[in-house]
């Protein structure tokens, strides 16, 4: 009876040390997974920052040659503003002298609808 005593407590303990063992085997697994998402995070947070420069980059390209446009745009239309002001300034004369001449030439004339009765 001693002896079968003495087999049950080292199958306890036994058990107890499996379980143990199977306990620490879990924290291990569960600290590798932990620090694996963390090294993975960090590798997203990585590659996220080197599109984000990519990209910017690509923006900056973009806008500056959209930003080469307006310059452009720009000046045509400053260019096309002193035309006209240079063509108004030099035709502004002639133009107020003929519409004067138009307003001051009165010839009377009786309509050709009137009939006059007497």
């Amino acid at each position: 009876m001693a002896s079968q005593s003495q087999g049950i407590q080292q199958l306890l303990q036994a058990e107890k040390r499996a379980a143990e063992k199977v306990s620490e085997a879990r924290k291990r697994k569960t600290r590798r997974l932990r620090q694996a998402k963390e090294e993975a995070q960090g590798e997203i947070e990585q590659y996220r920052g080197e599109r984000e420069r990519e990209f910017a980059q690509k923006q900056r390209t973009v806008l500056g040659s959209q930003g080469g446009l307006s310059s452009e745009v720009e000046q045509q239309t400053q260019q096309k503003i002193h035309l006209m002001t240079k063509s108004y300034r030099s035709n502004r004369e002639r133009v107020l002298r003929h519409l004067l001449s138009l307003t001051c030439q009165i010839n009377p004339q009786i309509h050709c609808n009137y009939h006059h009765r007497a």
